[in-house]
């Protein structure tokens, strides 16, 4: 079993200082990632409903809230660290061009040592992408179409790719990443983001717990598209009761993440570095879970 530290951009650690304390400790307890999140703009009054809480609003209770950019953060703590691996929790894919998206995060994975993870999503801001001036409506087919294309320009000596968004022939995109490529993992609590993760992803994030159902659609996507499904790596939400952490472990879930805010808006979390270093006997405890 491995454990990340969760929405580690914001709340206190949007502070430069706080942040990099927050992932060193993160770092010397043992965890094994720090996940950010990502809303490039929040308009005000939006409508659109959040799909993880009762009243339809992101935790936070506020459309101000801060959030630095999780690409620009984790480059800053990437600098202050040695083994945590970093990682989006997720980035709103389809709102990104793919091709200046690879390039940045190729180069963040071969300056900090091949410590990145690209968790990604589909997006639930109709408003948020009318501002960025992306389309909303095909935001998924999109986000399959630019999975494709970085991976080509990830992998491929000299990158061509052809898809319904992206085209490009004849391509140098370098650096690339140190091992190849970047493990993907989608994010989503819902049954097109499991068959999703099961068609292409190297992981699947469902946003709240180990869902049965959207587990197994991953898996069982993943063998209708001729794929390993012990190889999509299942990472959850830690619960609110550690003694379930083995039953979870049987079922597959290999990484469990512990929010360090409120953003997050669960109840198990830590609030700051000190309570996260008092976390080494727990992650030593169930790490050969």
């Amino acid at each position: 079993m491995k454990f990340g530290l969760r929405y580690c951009n914001t709340g206190r650690y949007i502070d430069p200082a706080r942040a990099v304390e927050l992932v060193q400790a993160g770092e010397a307890a043992g965890f094994e990632s720090a996940w950010t999140v990502e809303h490039t703009v929040v308009p005000e009054g939006y409508q659109s409903a959040y799909p993880y809480s009762d009243d339809g609003k992101m935790a936070g209770g506020h459309d101000d809230v801060p959030l630095p950019d999780p690409l620009i953060w984790m480059a800053y703590v990437a600098a202050a660290t040695q083994r945590i691996n970093l990682a989006t929790g997720i980035l709103i894919l389809p709102q990104h061009n793919p091709v200046i998206t690879a390039k940045q995060i190729a180069t963040l994975d071969y300056m900090s040592g091949g410590r990145v993870l690209l968790g990604i999503g589909v997006g639930w801001m109709r408003e948020e992408f009318d501002a960025i001036g992306t389309p909303f409506d095909d935001r998924g087919p999109r986000a399959d179409d630019y999975v494709g294309a970085m991976r080509a320009l990830w992998s491929q000596e000299k990158s061509t790719y052809h898809g319904d968004f992206v085209s490009f022939d004849n391509v140098y995109c370098r650096p690339q990443p140190v091992n190849g490529s970047v493990p993907i993992i989608v994010g989503g609590h819902s049954k097109p983001a499991a068959r999703r993760a099961g068609r292409l992803g190297d992981g699947f994030f469902p946003a709240r717990g180990a869902p049965a159902e959207l587990i197994a659609i991953a898996r069982a996507s993943a063998v209708a598209h001729g794929r390993d499904p012990d190889a999509i790596e299942i990472t959850t939400s830690l619960p609110n009761d550690l003694d379930e952490i083995p039953a979870l472990a049987a079922a597959g879930v290999g990484r469990l993440l512990v929010p360090v805010t409120p953003m997050a808006g669960l109840q198990t979390r830590l609030g700051n570095p000190d309570e996260v270093l008092a976390w080494r006997d727990v992650v030593d405890k169930y790490a050969e879970t």
